[in-house]
């Protein structure tokens, strides 16, 4: 009997454990989203989900709150109602793995608000305004099979997707995308976009991204980047996933890619390769040479560094692809993030390796604008360049305590290239007789070595909007290069009849440049008052750097061993800056207003190894800002910015590197130079209103420069020049753009339309002076460029979708000196994309670029082009993750690289080889096993 009631209670036991087991629970709390009072009395539902049949029903208490315990598991409608408020409708499940869904703040919309702001499509609510987050239920839209994040938002309103992939959301271009809130690869939004599956998302969030300072003090510094989160599913956060493609065409054009993704509670790895020479380069890298484009270049604390290639006497090869030439392309990486210690530690790392080869060859033909008249001149030019490059990063952030948090970046990255040019000039004068001619070939190898490491402290204090911060940074760079250099110059007589002189460089030279970096920047941030709050911050940097070049001659023995100093240097440079400032930030309601300015003392010290000098200098920027912001509502808003800096001469105007890779152009320093001050403004505003798909969006911006530094040339009856930098005293230069959109869905026909129109240009100054009369002029150059155009777009489920934008354009580009040899004249461009769904499982795609640039004064002939590709494709299988398609690229057979600049009375034609028709056979093969099911 005993044993019968011990057996009795254990079974009792185990049905009370396992039944309780079975009960599930949700809470929230329920507020006004615009005002943030409490909505008591709110009522809350819970429905089946498979048939909207009742199964709990409560009321939010005093405080707001609800909680409902005792739910069995399974699918759900959450429904919280309020009169004249919009419901919150919300699909959710419980299961083992989620037993209880704690809502946090529920934020209702008053009625007279959503009409405005949300629509809603069939049953459910496509479309949520959560404060300054705009959601998207992936639920309410078309998701076919093996269907990608692409193809998902490009559904949405306000949002639009070019056959590149690059997005634009409200207007605003360069959208970073995130997953479940976190950076995948960080520096390609395609790779989440085109290879994560549509069915996987669970929602999609479009919001502005503020800057990490801006999160943690919460007071708004005017960094903002707009960001799509994509959130998963949780059920899809277990399993793998990827992609392969394969396709190969007519002249040995090939492409293969293939990507692994698996996903594991709080942790992802992914990996991925790339190869092809069809143009499509893989990821973007982003980790560009930290201290600019130039020989020495001051950064934004007033900075001076040296820095390698991109115009130096060996100017390397970046490694960068922007449709110049044949690319070959291959590159590959590894990515993994994970969360712990109840997410108060994560790690995410990356791995990068590529290589990219390209060859071609290009023509430019220049008009130089002088006041005697005119230089034409058509270069030539050959190239063959390599580049191998790997980088590794990672972010560390740890919780340290509630109020102590301490973030860790570090990445290091290793550089090899190649680099072979040869380019042959000829020059004539106005009148056709020739002036020079001149050849230059040029054959380097560059290794390059850098290293980051950035670490932020941040802490709040006891006082509500009391923080402090910390950051600290170390950056080391170092390139090795070595090549050789040959250039040959001929110049004519007055009459072009013979040839009055000769100039031969042929050199081997060596570069050694190191570069080392560290910054420091506390932030202190104080609550003034309720609505005002100041942000006081000091840095520290430290800035050593040093230039080792040597250029060598032919000796009698045929090496290169003798050292040419007018072309060597070694210099060696070091600096102190000190950095303070303060922005008060001013918030009521609406408003948002910021204004204040940061100050940096530098003092600069250069020794000049090889003379055995010391070039010292001491200066302030000034940085002023301030910034006006209003809110209409969520969804419209108004901005004016200002942002002011000093600009010092750079090292290059001061004292000049010499280099003798052109010396048709020789640059001279000016140590008497100035500081000019830079002044900026930005005016935008943008409304969006989700019912009607309308969106207007408006930015303007005008900069101009006091005390300008511009150049000062000197041309000699050969045609070589000699240049330095002045101040300009009496006039200013000046930028300006404005750009303006508007959209809207046409009812009835379910037509997305707009319209859009630009404007932007610049006025530039610089002296000439010429012979026979040696006059000193002052040249304006003036640059202006209209554009405008109309697009239209519509989706209808499984039959097709379009897409078509056009429009014309009018460039303005004339010199004062030379008012016969402008550049003016107009041009078109336009763009389309359809694909139609066929029976049988096929479907047919096709797109076009068209653009027009009509003949000028200096330019004789239009430039007229339309690329045409086209694809068929057949999907194989149920879940059609299989497809075979036939392509063709450039069926015209018209793509010819061109483009067309003016500067400085300088204005060029460039054409060059590019990538034109070819036909391929691609197969891809979509897999996926996620949330325990495969798909086929």
């Amino acid at each position: 009997m005993r044993k019968t009631l011990l057996l009795l209670c254990f079974f009792l036991s185990l049905f009370i454990y396992s039944n309780a087991q079975n009960q599930q629970f949700i809470k929230g709390r329920v507020i006004d989203t615009a005002s943030t009072s409490i909505l008591s009395g709110t009522s809350v539902s819970i429905l089946r989900a498979k048939d909207s049949t009742l199964v709990k029903f409560t009321r939010a208490l005093d405080n707001g709150t609800f909680e409902m315990n005792n739910i069995p598991k399974g699918k759900y409608i959450l429904l919280v109602s309020y009169p004249k408020y919009a419901d919150f409708v919300d699909h959710f499940t419980l299961d083992s793995i989620k037993p209880s869904i704690d809502y946090g703040k529920i934020n209702l919309t008053g009625m007279a608000k959503i009409l405005a702001d949300v629509i809603i499509k069939g049953n459910r609510a496509a479309i949520k305004i959560k404060g300054d987050t705009t959601e998207f239920d992936p639920k309410a839209y078309n998701i076919e099979p093996n269907s990608k994040v692409e193809d998902l938002i490009r559904q949405f309103p306000g949002i639009q997707i070019d056959k590149d992939g690059k997005i634009t959301a409200q207007g605003q271009a360069n959208v970073k995308v995130l997953v479940d809130g976190e950076e995948f690869f960080g520096d390609d939004p395609t790779l989440v976009t085109k290879n994560i599956r549509a069915d996987m998302v669970d929602k999609v969030q479009l919001y502005d991204k503020k800057s990490d300072q801006a999160t943690f003090t919460g007071i708004d510094d005017g960094e903002k980047t707009k960001t799509l989160n994509i959130k998963l599913k949780e059920d899809k956060k277990n399993g793998y996933f990827g992609k392969v493609t394969g396709s190969y065409g007519t002249d040995d054009f090939y492409q293969g890619q293939a990507m692994f993704n698996k996903f594991w509670g709080k942790k992802k790895f992914s990996a991925y390769g790339i190869a092809g020479n069809t143009g499509q380069v893989g990821l973007g890298w982003q980790d560009s040479d930290k201290y600019g484009s130039n020989n020495m270049q001051v950064s934004d604390d007033g900075g001076i560094y040296f820095y390698s290639g991109g115009g130096d006497d060996l100017d390397s090869y970046s490694g960068q692809y922007n449709g110049r030439g044949i690319p070959i392309a291959r590159s590959g990486g590894m990515h993994f993030d994970s969360k712990w210690n109840g997410d108060k530690e994560s790690l995410n790392t990356n791995y990068k390796v590529g290589s990219m080869s390209v060859r071609g060859t290009s023509n430019t033909i220049n008009q130089n604008n002088l006041s005697s008249g005119v230089i034409n001149s058509n270069s030539d030019q050959n190239f063959d360049n390599d580049m191998f490059r790997q980088k590794l990063d990672a972010t560390y952030e740890v919780k340290l305590d509630s109020t102590l948090t301490l973030k860790v970046n570090v990445d290091g990255t290793l550089k090899n290239s190649t680099t072979i040019t040869n380019n042959i000039t000829t020059s004539t004068r106005g009148d056709n007789t020739p002036l020079n001619k001149s050849s230059q070939s040029i054959n380097n190898n560059a290794d390059d070595q850098q290293f980051n490491i950035n670490v932020l402290f941040t802490k709040r204090l006891k006082k509500k909007g009391r923080t402090l911060s910390l950051n600290l940074s170390q950056s080391a760079s170092k390139n090795k290069t070595n090549g050789y250099l040959n250039t040959s110059n001929d110049y004519y007589n007055l009459t072009g009849t013979a040839i009055d002189s000769s100039r031969v460089v042929n050199q081997y030279k060596v570069n050694d440049i190191t570069n080392n970096v560290f910054k420091s920047n506390l932030a202190y941030t104080e609550p003034l008052s309720p609505t005002l709050t100041v942000i006081v911050n000091y840095g520290l940097n430290i800035i050593g750097g040093k230039s080792d070049r040597k250029s060598f001659n032919k000796s009698g023995t045929g090496n290169y061993d003798v050292l040419d100093t007018d072309f060597s240097n070694d210099y060696e440079l070091n600096q102190i800056v000190n950095q303070g400032g303060a922005i008060f930030n001013y918030k009521k309601g609406k408003t948002i207003i910021n204004f204040g300015s940061k100050i940096s003392g530098v003092n600069f010290k250069q020794a000049d190894l090889y003379h055995n000098k010391t070039y010292n200098r001491s200066f302030i920027n000034y940085m002023p800002q301030a910034s006006y912001q209003y809110r209409f509502s969520q969804q419209k808003s108004f901005r004016l910015n200002y942002n002011g800096n000093t600009n010092q001469p750079s090292l290059d105007q001061l004292q000049p590197i010499r280099v003798n890779t052109n010396p048709l152009n020789e640059i001279l320093g000016n140590a008497d130079l100035r500081p000019s001050f830079r002044s900026n403004l930005n005016a935008s505003y943008n409304s969006y209103k989700v019912l009607t798909n309308e969106s207007i969006w408006v930015s303007a911006n005008y900069g101009f420069t006091a005390n300008p530094i511009i150049s000062d040339v000197v041309t000699n009856l050969g045609g070589a020049s000699k240049s330095r930098f002045v101040n300009l005293t009496d006039r200013m230069t000046t930028n300006f753009n404005m750009y303006a959109n508007y959209g809207q869905k046409i009812k009835g026909i379910d037509l997305n339309a707009g319209i859009y129109g630009s404007v932007n240009g610049s006025n530039s100054y610089n002296y000439i002076t010429t012979p026979p009369s040696n006059l000193r002029e002052l040249n304006k150059t003036e640059n202006y460029n209209y554009s405008g155009g109309l697009n239209i777009s519509k989706y209808k489920e499984k039959k097709y979708n379009f897409w078509v934008s056009f429009g014309p354009s009018y460039n303005v580009s004339k010199a004062s000196v030379q008012k016969t040899g402008n550049s003016s004249g107009w041009g078109w461009n336009g763009n389309a994309s359809t694909t139609v769904q066929l029976p049988g499982k096929f479907e047919i795609s096709t797109d076009g670029s068209y653009q027009f640039n009509g003949k000028t004064q200096t330019f004789d002939e239009n430039f007229e082009r339309f690329i045409w590709n086209a694809s068929l494709t057949k999907k194989f299988f149920k879940g059609e993750n299989l497809k075979v398609s036939i392509s063709g690229n450039d069926l015209l057979n018209q793509n010819v690289g061109f483009s067309r600049s003016a500067y400085n009375g300088n204005i060029s034609q460039n054409s060059y080889t590019t990538i034109q028709r070819y036909f391929m056979f691609n197969v891809t093969w979509d897999f996926n096993k996620m949330g325990g099911g495969v798909k086929k």
